[in-house]
């Protein structure tokens, strides 16, 4: 009879760790201690929050087990872009435009890129469910449309904004959108999100009891809580870096962004690793889709109380890039089949959504 598996020690001890690590920094100007210890509670917590989402994911299954992951992340930055817009100033006009376009082609691109490379090193070609993965990323164009483009080009008011009503129309098409999605991906068609070859040593393996699963699901949450605080509380540093190399300060968005997203990115390469890029690309794709999914609804909401312009539309670079970006993902999920070549250029798309973001 298998044994279930149970927690290994360092990943109960590294989530409360890591948030005791939250709490001393948090607000504090950082030293040079405080910033070794900060990076050690972010690698800490990022390797915990993969590990307890995989205990997650191999008691409820997939795709359960990717979207728990996404939506927890999700949730989570939500909550942080609307209490930094809450507290105003300039830059929070545009902190929930820049911040959903960063998570896309971090996702769409870089997540996706590097799990691709990485399986087709190991294996040489993947496969995946094209109709799965292609109908997410249809979700993800019509999203990404209705919430980031349209802006640029409506009439009601001035600027790359929403009137309150075209606002309120994009917040729920997009909760809308989002949820039938997760319905056809849990419940209708829950077969297509799944590897197309199924068996892995991990079906093999006993599955851990509930009570392991609810542990797990518990620091989890606390990893990602702590994942997105430290990013957080070392951003002044990284502004401060960022300004003494010249490049734009729209630019520690995005490096908090890369930080955020961290544990969806080693949980896409080891599974890509172990030959399941579907799982790899639910990761991703799922992530990209919650973040617009959830971040406008919450903003459209926000935006009751929350004073001053709310910058939605994106700039002539940044739709040049999208357009790029829907392409070549439209090109690399029709086949079904993944080789180095498409890895190679969806990270070429994304080093330069990276080059443009230092030196616009």
């Amino acid at each position: 009879m298998t044994t279930a598996p149970t927690l290994p020690r360092w990943s109960l001890a590294v989530p409360p760790l890591a948030l005791l690590i939250l709490v001393l920094a948090y607000g504090r100007d950082l030293g040079t201690v405080l910033i070794v210890l900060v990076c050690l509670g972010l690698g800490g917590a990022v390797t915990a929050a993969v590990h307890h989402a995989e205990i997650v994911a191999h008691r409820v299954g997939e795709p359960f087990g990717t979207l728990i992951l996404a939506i927890a992340v999700t949730v989570i930055e939500v909550a942080l872009i609307v209490t930094l817009m809450a507290s105003g100033g300039e830059k929070a006009s545009s902190l929930a435009r820049d911040t959903v376009f960063a998570a896309i082609m971090i996702t769409t691109n870089g997540i996706v890129g590097i799990a691709l490379l990485v399986g087709a090193l190991r294996h040489r070609v993947q496969e995946f469910r094209a109709h799965a993965s292609g109908g997410a990323l249809a979700v993800i164009t019509a999203l990404v449309t209705l919430s980031l483009v349209l802006p640029t080009f409506t009439e009601s008011t001035s600027g790359p904004t929403f009137s309150g009503a075209q606002l309120a129309f994009a917040g729920v098409a997009s909760l809308v959108l989002y949820g039938v999605f997760v319905f056809v991906q849990t419940v209708r068609h829950r077969d297509y999100f799944l590897p197309k070859d199924n068996a892995s040593d991990d079906e093999h393996a006993a599955a851990p009891a509930n009570r392991t699963a609810l542990l797990s699901l518990g620091l989890l949450l606390v990893c990602l809580v702590a994942v997105v605080g430290l990013a957080k509380t070392v951003s002044p540093t990284l502004e401060s870096a960022v300004e003494s190399l010249g490049a734009p300060v729209s630019f520690v968005g995005v490096l908090i962004a890369l930080l955020v997203l961290l544990p969806e990115t080693v949980a896409a390469v080891r599974a890509s690793l172990r030959n399941r890029l579907q799982v790899s690309l639910n990761l991703a794709l799922g992530s990209a889709l919650a973040s617009i999914g959830l971040t406008i609804p919450a903003i459209a909401v926000a935006s009751i109380w929350l004073t001053g312009p709310l910058t939605l539309g994106l700039g002539a670079k940044e739709l040049v890039l999208l357009v790029l970006t829907v392409l070549v993902s439209t090109l690399t999920l029709v086949t079904g089949r993944a080789t180095l070549l498409q890895g190679t250029v969806h990270l070429t798309v994304f080093s330069a959504f990276l080059f443009l973001a230092v030196t616009p």
